[in-house]
């Protein structure tokens, strides 16, 4: 019996359960304007799982690259959510570098 597939669904679901976590949280001290941090991130996670022969690593770090792509996306969404009163909401925000430039961009949405 091949449980290749059953344990990396555990895993993909654990990663993805954490992409929740730190979308909440990532918003709250951090701001929506670190999406295109967060999208990069994800991008290069996913281009460098073509590059491992490690069955394992490969599809984790995919894995990983797509719920970060997610959350990128998220982030606006859950601004929104924490300004409305749903999530504790945080008026002081670490800003990125470029936040000027980063502002002046549409934020993306799936």
């Amino acid at each position: 019996m091949n449980s290749f597939g059953f344990w990396l669904g555990i895993a993909t679901l654990f990663i993805i359960g954490l992409g929740f976590v730190w979308v909440i949280r990532g918003e709250r001290y951090f701001g929506s304007l670190w999406w295109p941090y967060v999208m990069g991130t994800g991008i290069l996670c996913i281009a460098g799982s073509l590059f491992i022969s490690n069955s394992w690593a490969s599809a984790l770090l995919g894995a990983l690259g797509a719920s970060l792509i997610w959350g990128s996306t998220e982030l606006k969404e859950q601004a929104v959510r924490g300004e409305l009163g749903w999530y504790p909401f945080r008026a002081k925000k670490i800003l990125p570098p470029f936040a000027d430039v980063i502002k002046k961009w549409r934020a993306p949405s799936l």
